[in-house]
């Protein structure tokens, strides 16, 4: 039995609302995965790694979280907490949104209450690994008070790792 609470699964910043994943959500997962530029995913496909992600929170008790604008009330990307390359007790944070709301702070945004809601679980440090070509995704993780670790190589090149304390 796990000694951390269980993770908030919605969370409300000023312009977001993270909720858990529903079934309606796979077209537009499918298009956000398809802009990765591997092919786009079938519906059926998003709808499968749907049913995976919420295995996952059970088994974990965090969990990725779609992203809405509270105004216009639009799925724009997914934050969260993931195990990745890390663990349980120390889990990669984790975010993609779609280029065409890149650059307005989404995604510090919800990283911000992702944060806030992976201390409310007691967790003491959280991860993150990036490659290192992505320069914004690291000035994301940088404005959050991510730390560089160290770096490995994988098949896709350097992987940068950032780790940070957690209240």
């Amino acid at each position: 039995m796990s000694t951390y609470e269980t993770m908030a699964f919605h969370l409300e910043t000023e312009r977001l609302i993270l909720r858990p994943w529903a079934e309606s959500d796979a077209v537009e997962f499918s298009a956000l995965l398809a802009e990765r530029g591997k092919g786009t995913p079938t519906v059926e496909r998003a709808r499968t790694s749907i049913a995976t992600l919420l295995a996952g929170t059970e088994a974990t008790g965090f969990a990725l979280l779609p992203i809405q604008r509270r105004a216009e009330g639009d799925f724009i990307g997914y934050c969260g907490l993931i195990i990745g390359r890390s663990t349980v007790e120390e889990p990669e944070i984790a975010y993609e949104l779609f280029q065409r709301v890149h650059g307005h702070g989404y995604a510090t945004e919800a990283a911000r209450a992702v944060l806030d809601a992976a201390a409310a679980t007691g967790r003491k440090r959280l991860w993150s690994t990036v490659g290192a070509w992505n320069t914004p995704s690291l000035r994301v993780l940088e404005k959050l008070g991510f730390a560089r670790d160290h770096m490995t190589t994988d098949d896709s090149g350097e992987v940068v790792w950032l780790t940070r304390s957690l209240p």
